[in-house]
């Protein structure tokens, strides 16, 4: 790593980074999809009180667009989900994630999915006072009713494992419908709630895809960042998405390019590649002649494992 980015790396150690990981970061941990073929019928979703994306399949002759209403089966129970377009280049998408939608939501459907929506705050305020009432460490994020069962799911983040058995008994007693309390990670919360990131855009989680592969201290490394930790973490106090999904480009870019620390032979001096820049092409080079040089990426040539300069 170059002296630029040395002088900007913050005093936690290697230990104290890792904590900004996702836990149990699998690499290649699913199974290929290459020799799959994908439903030509085949649309995006949205279940727009927790964000979270869902890939379907329409029956025969249903004309769907992006911003219609659908019925589907979800691990909670049958909702409506939102279109948000058509897929025809899915990518890291298992077959198994795929469902099928029932039906397109009708007027009905939309009448009553705005009245939960109004039901919604009352519940919000109810949990939060019977929380209170039970004196449980917990914090609600989001309610949500489901439209075609009786159910209210509550989901909540908590720094541990919370008792809410005699909380449930108290919310059915309120409600009289089934109730599901779900505890939910660090990064499930700024997926739900939305939000602008420290680069000025909304958060990944939030606007761009919510099936991002684990992140961790080596794709910051990859991408030649630097270490400090309010730098490469974001309102979730973990990585940032952003780092996953551009990891697989700098990986690839860094193939064609000098690695830092190599020594070569040029213009009658040796030198030592100090930086290596993908996204500009632009390799620096220290002489110990006391140069200091900037070369077009372009130039290098690897001959049998050796770096030269054209």
């Amino acid at each position: 790593m170059s002296d630029i980015f040395e002088n900007d790396i913050d005093k936690m150690t290697e230990e104290d980074l890792s904590a900004l990981e996702d836990q149990d970061v699998q690499e290649n941990a699913e199974p290929s999809t290459e020799n799959y073929v994908y439903p030509d019928n085949m649309f995006r979703l949205k279940l727009e009180y927790s964000c979270e994306g869902v890939y379907a399949v329409s029956p025969e002759n249903m004309e769907l667009h992006g911003g219609d209403y659908v019925i589907i089966p979800t691990k909670y129970g049958k909702d409506y989900a939102r279109v948000m377009g058509p897929v025809t280049h899915p990518i890291g998408i298992q077959p198994d994630d795929i469902i099928a939608i029932e039906r397109k939501a009708n007027d009905s459907d939309i009448q009553r999915a705005r009245e939960l929506k109004a039901k919604e705050a009352d519940a919000f305020k109810v949990f939060q006072e019977k929380v209170a009432i039970h004196k449980l460490d917990m914090k609600l994020i989001t309610t949500h009713y489901l439209l075609e069962e009786q159910k209210v799911l509550f989901f909540f983040s908590a720094e541990k494992r919370v008792d809410f058995r005699e909380l449930v008994k108290d919310l059915v007693s309120v409600f009289k419908m089934r109730i599901e309390l779900r505890q939910i990670g660090v990064r499930d919360e700024p997926r739900i709630t939305g939000g602008v990131g420290i680069c000025g855009r909304p958060y990944c989680c939030h606007a761009i895809s919510d099936k991002l592969k684990p992140v961790s201290i080596r794709m910051a490394k990859e991408q030649n960042l630097s270490l400090n930790s309010m730098k490469i973490s974001g309102q979730c106090g973990r990585l940032l998405c952003c780092l996953s999904y551009e990891y697989d480009w700098y990986t690839e870019a860094k193939k064609q390019l000098p690695s830092e620390g190599i020594k070569l032979f040029y213009d009658g001096t040796h030198f030592r590649v100090t930086e290596v820049n993908p996204l500009t092409g632009q390799v620096q080079m220290s002489g110990e002649d006391g140069r200091l040089i900037t070369v077009n990426a372009n130039r290098f040539l690897n001959h049998e494992g050796r770096w030269k300069l054209k």
